[in-house]
């Protein structure tokens, strides 16, 4: 089984439109050593045919055109993305299902009942697309049950519960609900191997620790490397915990946490604009190649 990175940066991706941070002018005048990212998704394949798509970026057509695996060109009309799976309503992470709206067939969509009743209503994605391909919704049950998802005959997909909050547009956004941000455990049948994503990190329970220990591959979230670094960027008004996201560095971080995980690959994804680790020969990517953790790069395949 295959998991392939579509993007791996943080919302805005990199460089970031507006932004004119250190990073993201170093990277458009080519001063930094750094290399352009699209925004979060991953895509999953038994067969390099047939996709699972883990949200749908807004850079979704780069991405496609930059992995020519996702259109195999099988017939006139055609995509190698046969379901969508959504793991919160953000716009990051929803907007790129406009883009698919030419499909011929309802698409196939993956979310829990909370981030269903945010694209109906809140941001009515999956009511404009009714005007389009439309959406065959199957909601995601959070009873600790793992789920096959066709095209993937051999890999199952486990959804985590996460603590953070539903997007601003929410009608609950400051009243949480399980099911308004999930991770995801996908387990290949025939190996036996379990990768555990998780773009976005604010809380440690439980169960996401359990997860964490159970899997071979961790690909969790790379936002910032320290909580007050937009803060003191000038950047924005929060911190990364603020935002939702566990920093790399400092106590209780995702690099001490990383550090009891028996992964053989730990890898983070969902960097933001601002973060140090975007930058090749910076110190920092030097602290983490000594903790054996890995910077998700646009491209790059996971076997699992």
């Amino acid at each position: 089984m295959k998991i392939r990175i579509l993007g791996s940066a943080a919302g805005g991706g990199f460089p970031q439109w507006n932004c004119n941070c250190v990073n993201c002018d170093g990277v458009r005048k080519g001063t930094i050593d750094a290399v352009p990212r699209t925004q979060s998704s991953i895509a999953v394949s038994e067969n390099d045919t047939d996709w699972l798509l883990i949200n749908a970026s807004p850079d979704i057509l780069a991405q496609i055109r930059a992995n020519p695996a996702l259109q195999p060109a099988r017939a006139i009309r055609d995509s190698g993305i046969a379901a969508v799976l959504l793991m919160d309503a953000q716009i990051d992470h929803v907007t790129g299902l406009l883009m698919l709206r030419e499909r011929g067939s309802p698409l196939p969509l993956y979310a829990t009942e909370q981030v269903l009743a945010d694209l109906a209503q809140a941001l009515p994605i999956t009511r404009v697309l009714g005007h389009y391909c439309g959406v065959d919704a199957r909601p995601l049950a959070l009873d600790g049950a793992a789920l096959a998802i066709p095209p993937l005959a051999a890999t199952t997909i486990l959804p985590v519960p996460l603590l953070s909050k539903a997007p601003p547009y929410s009608p609950h956004r400051d009243d949480p609900h399980p099911g308004d941000n999930i991770g995801l455990t996908i387990r290949n049948g025939a190996s036996g191997k379990r990768l555990f994503y998780a773009p976005g990190l604010g809380e440690i329970t439980p169960a996401v620790e359990e997860a964490m220990r159970g899997a071979d591959v961790l690909l969790v979230d790379g936002t910032c490397w320290s909580d007050d670094e937009m803060l003191t960027m000038g950047l924005s008004k929060k911190t990364a915990r603020m935002m939702g996201h566990l920093a790399q560095s400092g106590p209780g971080g995702m690099i001490e946490l990383l550090d009891r995980m028996p992964a053989s690959r730990k890898i983070l994804i969902h960097i933001n604009n601002s973060n140090p680790i975007l930058r090749e020969d910076a110190p920092q990517r030097a602290v983490l190649a000594a903790h054996g953790i890995e910077v998700a790069l646009d491209g790059m395949d996971i076997e699992l």
